[in-house]
């Protein structure tokens, strides 16, 4: 249960779950305010779990370079989400998740170009497929 695999699973099932309910959940607002909920929430849930399992850190703690590269990772994310429910707003669920996952095939390029790693041939097969599979759906 604390493998890295279960918890990849756990996202992959929530983040399937969030088109679902975000797509019914833009019916009838603007986009921007339902991802303004949807922040408000999980700020809620994530202080919850931080409370509950003593988890909180004295943010003196944390380096100046983490809290850079933390920074940016949630402007992306907001970039993301903003623009996720967006399409969400105008289009299918079953083809606005498809290309979301196309964050798949960017990862693996970007974590070869900008971290150093190293896929083989099989992983390589699979970001095409992956990416392939993404298109095929989307259409």
């Amino acid at each position: 249960m604390l493998t890295w695999q279960f918890w990849a699973v756990l996202s992959a099932l929530f983040a399937a779950l969030t088109a679902i309910f975000a797509k019914v959940g833009v019916e009838n607002v603007n986009s921007d305010f339902a991802t303004f909920v949807r922040t408000i929430v999980i700020l809620a849930a994530l202080g919850a779990i931080l409370a509950a399992t003593g988890g909180w850190q004295n943010p003196a703690s944390v380096s100046g370079r983490t809290w850079l590269f933390l920074g940016l990772s949630g402007l992306a994310t907001g970039a993301s989400w903003v623009c996720y429910f967006r399409a969400l707003k105008i289009g299918d669920a079953a083809r606005v998740a498809p290309i979301d996952k196309l964050s798949v095939v960017m990862v693996a390029v970007f974590a070869v170009i900008f971290l150093g790693e190293r896929l083989s041939l099989p992983n390589w097969l699979g970001v095409i497929l992956i990416g392939a599979g993404a298109v095929l759906v989307a259409l």
